[in-house]
């Protein structure tokens, strides 16, 4: 026993650098480890990491199915907000983190361990997330972060301490070390090899979700999203779970090559970081969300949530989603939800998604109004008032400076 450490739950993957942690505590700290595998649709077979931790002698073993809970509860309020970090990032491995550290917390409580350990490396944001995730909801429990304690500081290393203890390593097809990826229901993040030099192409073979735009059908397909209350709830007019939704669209988008994206991101830790996302259904997804509130939300109710969206998208980014700012923004977000009711048409075509029509039952486009026809709503006359109003700061602004 080290540090008064009794037992830890440890997020474990079943991967190399997580089995490797899972061998360095017990060797280490002397603790008795629980595992704790998350599915959110990562679509790997789960069963080899409950059969790699039975084999390094775990006796509580959790493999807990996640999936409708990541979408529903943390993937669908971060759509309602349309959050983009940087303005491309659609925070696929950042809105994962705060359910696997809440979880973790749960079964910490629930096995009587005194502290919880995650692979995230210290030069990364998965670490701020995760920590910040287990103070918010258990305040005085110890965290064991192992990059940050351990000599094993680059992949030779770890591959040197894998062989010793007899760890199997993971290979790519050609026979190598893979991309370090992170992938569940929303995306897939790809970092790490050829990828660390920003110049550089990703190689096409690396990918998992899309099709290359290129090999895409040449024909077009059209899809149709349903939404209630700001979720989606339909695909094609069949009503579907939050999880099994996102799979549907996930399988459209990869179809047709959506939703890659090559991003230099600012990492919150300070550093510049390129890493590769494929995100398909959410890529579609979040062009319909936009569209449907086109015409339910109010323009200043719109401008409103555009405004709060980068703030949004920076705490969901750093770590922040149990921080009480978040929860406010949140709460007014989904105030203006209530209305996003209705249907948008996309067509997928070689990597690209097209708004082809949206409708609701709560539209506030009124054709009477816009009509270039004639019509009895709207007075022209009237925008004259209103132009120079809005212009006589301008105005005075412009006789003030003549005295210059």
């Amino acid at each position: 026993m080290t540090n008064g450490v009794k037992k830890v739950v440890l997020a474990y993957s079943g991967g190399l650098d997580t089995s490797i942690i899972l061998k360095w505590l017990q060797d280490v700290y002397h603790c008795e480890v629980v595992t704790f595998t998350a599915d959110i649709g990562q679509g790997e077979e789960l069963e080899p990491a409950r059969r790699k931790a039975e084999m390094l002698g775990i006796k509580e073993i959790y493999v807990d199915d996640l999936r409708e809970e990541f979408v529903r509860d943390y993937v669908f309020p971060m759509f309602r907000a349309n959050a983009l970090y940087e303005g491309r990032y659609l925070l696929g491995t950042s809105i994962a983190r705060p359910l696997i550290a809440k979880r973790q917390i749960e079964i910490a409580i629930e096995t009587g361990a005194d502290a919880v350990s995650h692979g995230a490396t210290g030069k990364g944001n998965d670490q701020v997330r995760f920590e910040l995730g287990y103070y918010a909801l258990k305040p005085d429990i110890k965290v064991i972060a192992p990059w940050r304690e351990w000599d094993l500081h680059s992949r030779t290393k770890l591959i040197e301490y894998a062989q010793l203890h007899q760890i199997p390593i993971p290979k790519d097809k050609h026979g190598e070390a893979p991309y370090s990826m992170d992938a569940n229901l929303l995306h897939i993040s790809y970092e790490g090899k050829a990828l660390e030099d920003p110049a550089l192409p990703p190689d096409e073979d690396m990918f998992r979700r899309t099709v290359s735009p290129e090999n895409a059908p040449d024909k077009a397909e059209m899809v149709e999203v349903e939404f209630r209350n700001g979720d989606a709830v339909a695909v094609n007019g069949v009503r579907l779970s939050p999880a099994h939704l996102l799979a549907k669209l996930n399988e459209l988008g990869g179809k047709h090559g959506i939703g890659r994206l090559d991003l230099v991101e600012n990492r919150y830790v300070g550093m510049k970081s390129r890493g590769v996302y494929e995100t398909p259904g959410g890529t579609i997804l979040w062009q319909a969300h936009r569209d449907i509130e086109s015409i339910t939300l109010d323009r200043e109710s719109m401008h409103l949530k555009d405004e709060l969206m980068p703030r949004y998208a920076n705490l969901v980014y750093s770590g922040y989603w149990f921080s009480p700012e978040r929860e406010m923004l949140q709460a007014a977000i989904d105030a203006s939800q209530k209305a996003v009711n209705g249907c948008v048409r996309l067509k997928l075509y070689k990597g690209n998604v097209v708004t082809m029509g949206r409708e609701s039952p709560n539209s506030l486009y009124d054709t009477a109004t816009v009509t270039f026809e004639e019509d009895a709503v709207y007075d022209q006359h009237d925008a004259e008032g209103f132009i120079k109003l809005n212009a006589l700061r301008l105005r005075l602004r412009s006789n003030a400076l003549k005295n210059l």
